[in-house]
């Protein structure tokens, strides 16, 4: 419906809505309206469909009916998160007074109302609308004038993470793509650049921002008076590109957040030579964060994260999203990991105490933004606390990383920390609503102004038990006191009991106020009064809760950096502890990193794999690999063959895995690990299409393998799985072919190429770097047998048939493939004089009768076979054979 107000000018309520409406036209209107949230014309349209509720009308405008819907505000943010996973954005215009309060200013006065907050899938706070192990990023992406070159920042709203990082356009898509980005902004103009059309598949959630919005100057003088300070130098060098990035993100949150300036930390500066390269195809082929079906479950992150505390798991998602380049660092880690190996006992000590912990940060960004409830309080105060018992249990000689986890910790024993840590134990009660304004969440005996309140209330109720049982003796007949908000306390009687009250004498003492259908009610003199003292001493006493429960606030935020100082310290702490636990149950071992550019894993094992084996009772085969990009103890390029079903997918995962575990700074699946630092790894495992950009999966598979052999370099590890496979065969021979000699002659990379081009195997005899290995498989008694052992060496031969055999196909084809299997094999070239060639080969309706004699029994034939007549009774027996003919 149009929204044009020209014709007939709307109500004042309407006036109202339109204006908020015009305000914010891309999101769905949510208008308080007492205890509801209501939605008008094609938002309630919208919004009736997506979560499934009534649609109905209110009024009209303009001469039509209004559609409306709305959803209770004392339980909206389950709607909210339905409507956010939908990719919906959503302004909430609340009630700023109250009717009464609107009164005074007129008779007809409209409760003033406003845009508080909007609400974007990047921007969430409420804890009920996020996932407690995962960021939840804002990203926004700049290019560079020459278009060769961009910047990416990101800030997490519900913990104040604020950063930026800058490099090559192809550079940056790798960052984008482990994040955990929840929505990305991107200026008008850059929409239709290639790049953007890659981040559309990766982040439903984009959101256009205005190309001026991306001004250097604005952007930059946005920062200064956001963070205070006349320069921005005294955070990092900033570049053009990085400022723009940056400021976008702080416009946008101070847009989402209705003017309320963000509360994000000082933007920290990234570097791109900090982080193993890991791109977005990389990700899905390796299943790092999620599975090919989605999800957490049977991924390695899965597999590896046994961290106690929300903060923990996102430290973990993050290191092994990102892992280092720095050797120093990962060392660094993965001494604390084998100190807490060494020290099990400790780490149970502290686990325990991990495992009660809750977040710790989230609740601080509700605080600062003004969103907080009393369980927040909580929550800082409790995670506080535990922090300080981690501290006491930690030795006072640890690892270097442990040691600044302690130091941040330490804070908390002689200043505002463990003060505030007492401060909020002595003043929270141990039950508490979900919202301050609900009263009840300050202990007794904590203010003593607030306990006068409490007690006062508290006694007037108990004057009211008290004067039930009086009026009921006055009337000669019980009687009920109750409560609303509108009348406070009352007397409730029958329309049978009413009468006799109504009437002298008792309509001296008993004052009527109220008939309805079914009730009369009454009050009294003594109630009057009783019911003014009781509502100023509940008032009285919530307002005083509320002014503890802002101080508390504000000594929470006065020391926001400082908890967040002591939440990353206990992060860190549960990673180490989760891999700790993860290899000492599973016999991980620390890998060896240095700065040549050798890759040698003793028995390594595909930790999902194996951790799936293991559920089920099975044993993984471990196997090595040996790679050198400097050829001084072996080949950097290993050409792997043998038949499908035998492992060569997992081989070929399970060393890119390990090598961003051990870069990740955790221990490895393997017996022993040597690991030159890797820059950048790539796989290209799986066979996909990408329909919605018209693309076939030969093509996708060749866009990956270009962009392989593009980038990379001497110091990167590169996995292929089967190039070329999807197209002709000489075609797709000479394709591998051309990617085998480019990868090692010009990319010099560590690489392993699994293929059944057997042709491939040749080349080890031209290149020193080039070795075959295979996966070992033997037939007995016509059946294949895997051994998923990989051997030196190159496969004889595919099995195809054989695993076409496993995999079901009828019998017939088989051995129809059996016998073009054994023409091409002899002949080597169809037609080759002597030789029978394919086309003269029998067809299968002439095929069919050489191989009836292995066509498969029928059921009947089965049952037969199987049968012991001998335990038959007569009646058996005749029920059997009417069995056997429902069969035939």
């Amino acid at each position: 419906m149009s929204l044009n107000t020209k014709e007939k000018a709307p109500t004042p309520f309407m006036a109202q809505y339109l204006a908020a409406k015009e305000k914010h036209p891309s999101s769905l209107l949510f208008f308080r309206m007492g205890d509801f949230y209501e939605m008008f014309f094609e938002d309630a349209k919208t919004a009736a469909a997506a979560l499934d509720i009534a649609l109905t009308k209110r009024g009209q405008h303009q001469g039509d009916e209004i559609p409306m819907c709305g959803v209770p505000a004392h339980s909206v943010e389950p709607y909210i998160a339905k409507l956010v996973r939908q990719g919906f954005k959503i302004a909430i215009c609340e009630q700023l007074e109250t009717p009464e309060e609107a009164k005074k200013r007129g008779y007809k006065a409209v409760v003033h109302r406003d845009i508080t907050r909007i609400i974007t899938p990047g921007t969430l706070t409420e804890e009920s609308l996020l996932e407690a192990k995962k960021s939840n990023r804002l990203a926004a992406i700049v290019f560079s004038v020459s278009g060769l070159e961009a910047a990416i920042s990101w800030a997490d709203v519900s913990t104040g993470e604020f950063a930026v990082i800058s490099g090559s356009n192809a550079r940056v898509m790798d960052e984008i793509s482990g994040l955990s980005i929840g929505e990305i902004l991107l200026l008008d103009k850059d929409f239709n650049r290639e790049e953007s059309k890659f981040i559309a598949k990766l982040i439903p959630a984009m959101s256009p921002r205005p190309t001026i919005k991306g001004d250097v100057k604005s952007c930059e003088n946005l920062l200064l008076d956001g963070f205070g300070v006349k320069t921005l130098s005294g955070f990092g060098d900033f570049s053009k590109i990085e400022i723009q990035a940056l400021g976008l993100i702080y416009d946008y949150v101070l847009t989402t957040q209705a003017g309320v300036a963000p509360k994000l930390v000082i933007p920290q500066k990234h570097e791109v030579s900090g982080f193993l390269a890991i791109d977005a195809a990389t990700r899905n082929s390796l299943e790092i964060e999620k599975s090919t079906k989605g999800a957490r479950k049977g991924s390695l992150l899965g597999t590896i994260d046994k961290t106690k505390t929300p903060q923990g798991g996102r430290q973990i998602l993050e290191d092994i999203s990102r892992p280092l380049l720095d050797i120093n660092a990962i060392n660094a880690r993965l001494d604390a990991i084998g100190f807490m190996l060494e020290n099990q006992k400790l780490g149970s000590q502290i686990s325990d105490v991990l495992s009660q912990m809750p977040d710790m940060v989230r609740p601080l960004s509700r605080v600062e933004l003004n969103r907080a409830s009393p369980r927040d309080l909580k929550a800082i105060g409790k995670s506080l606390e535990l922090a300080n018992m981690v501290c006491a249990i930690l030795p006072a000689e640890v690892p270097e990383i442990l040691a600044n986890a302690a130091n941040a910790i330490n804070l908390m024993r002689h200043n505002e920390l463990g003060e505030l840590a007492t401060y909020l134990k002595e003043a929270l009660d141990d039950e508490l609503p979900f919202l301050a304004r609900d009263g009840g969440f300050i202990k007794r005996g904590f203010d003593s102004v607030l306990d006068e309140y409490v007690t006062l209330r508290d006694e007037s109720r108990r004057l009211i038990a008290s004067l039930s049982a009086k009026v009921s003796e006055q009337a000669g007949q019980p009687l009920k006191i109750k409560f609303n908000n509108v009348l406070g306390y009352f007397i409730e009687a029958t329309p049978k009991q009413a009468p006799p009250l109504l009437e002298a004498p008792l309509n001296e003492v008993f004052i009527h106020r109220q008939t309805l259908s079914g009730m009369v009610r009454f009050t009294t003199n003594e109630l009057i009064e009783l019911n003014s003292k009781t509502a100023r001493a509940a008032d009285l006493a919530l307002n005083r809760e509320l002014e503890l429960f802002d101080l508390a606030c504000q000594k929470v935020a006065t020391l926001g950096a400082q908890i967040r100082y002591a939440n990353d310290a206990i992060a860190r702490i549960d990673v180490t502890l989760s891999a700790a636990e993860i290899a000492g149950e599973n016999n991980y071992c620390r890998p060896n990193i240095n700065e040549n550019k050798a890759l040698k894993i003793i028995q390594g094992r595909h930790p999902v794999v194996e951790d799936s084996l293991k559920k089920d009772g099975g044993v993984f085969t471990a196997n090595d690999c040996t790679l050198d990009a400097e050829i001084l103890d072996g080949a950097r390029l290993s050409l792997i063959t043998g038949p499908n079903m035998a492992g060569k997918s997992t081989y070929l995962r399970q060393n890119a895995i390990l090598v961003i575990m051990a870069q990740a700074g955790f221990y490895v699946p393997a017996t022993t690990m040597e690991l030159g630092l890797v820059d950048r790894v790539f796989s290209r495992v799986g066979a996909s299409d990408d329909l919605f950009a018209g693309q076939s999966t030969f093509m996708v598979e060749m866009v990956e393998t270009a962009n392989i052999l593009n980038r990379a370099t001497d110091m990167s590890l590169v996995i292929l799985d089967e190039i070329g496979r999807g197209t002709a065969t000489y075609d797709g021979l000479a394709i591998a072919w051309a990617v085998s000699e480019y990868l090692h002659e010009i990319n010099k990379s560590r690489a392993l190429f699994a293929t059944h081009y057997h042709e491939l195997t040749d080349l080890s005899k031209q290149y020193d770097g080039i070795n075959n290995l295979s996966l070992s498989a033997k037939e007995w008694n016509g059946d294949l047998i895997f051994l998923h052992k990989v051997i030196e060496g190159a496969a004889d031969r595919s099995y195809g048939v054989q695993v076409a055999k496993i995999a079901g196909l009828p019998k017939t084809a088989v051995e129809r493939a059996k016998e073009v299997l054994k023409t091409l094999e002899n002949t080597h070239h169809v037609g080759k004089k002597g030789q029978k060639p394919i086309d003269d080969l029998p067809l299968f309706s002439e095929f069919i009768p050489q191989v009836a004699v292995v066509q498969e029994k029928s059921e009947a034939e089965k049952i037969l076979a199987a049968l012991d007549i001998n335990d038959l009774s007569p009646r058996q027996a005749l029920d059997l054979l009417y069995e056997l003919k429902g069969k035939l």
